[in-house]
């Protein structure tokens, strides 16, 4: 039940922006820390939640650290959205098949 832990770390705004802000290109915690109106420790406790949910990867460079989204990290997340998907099109085809059995009879 991963899905759980992703949906916990992404209700936080904070991390959320964070998140949507790793979309186009890897960036540091100082580049994150730029566009947040939170401290740079605090850019990291996030960034440290959504490590933990395996939606941010990390890659050391130097002295510094690149964070990047870990799209695999999302797959659980998909899988259960979609299973909502199925059940829709599943009572939806036996919707047609009532109305189509009523229309007949």
């Amino acid at each position: 039940m991963a899905y759980a832990e992703v949906f916990t770390a992404l209700a936080d705004p904070t991390r959320l922006h964070i998140f949507e802000a790793l979309r186009e290109q890897p960036k540091t915690v100082g580049e994150l820390a730029a566009g947040q109106p939170v401290s740079r420790p605090a850019v990291s406790q996030h960034l440290k939640v959504l490590q933990s949910a395996s939606l941010v990867s990390v890659e050391p460079q130097g002295n510094r650290r690149l964070y990047s989204i870990k799209r695999d990290g999302l797959e659980e997340l998909r899988l259960y959205l979609e299973s909502f998907w199925s059940d829709a099109l599943t009572a939806y085809g036996a919707e047609i098949a009532r109305r189509v059995k009523n229309k007949n009879v």
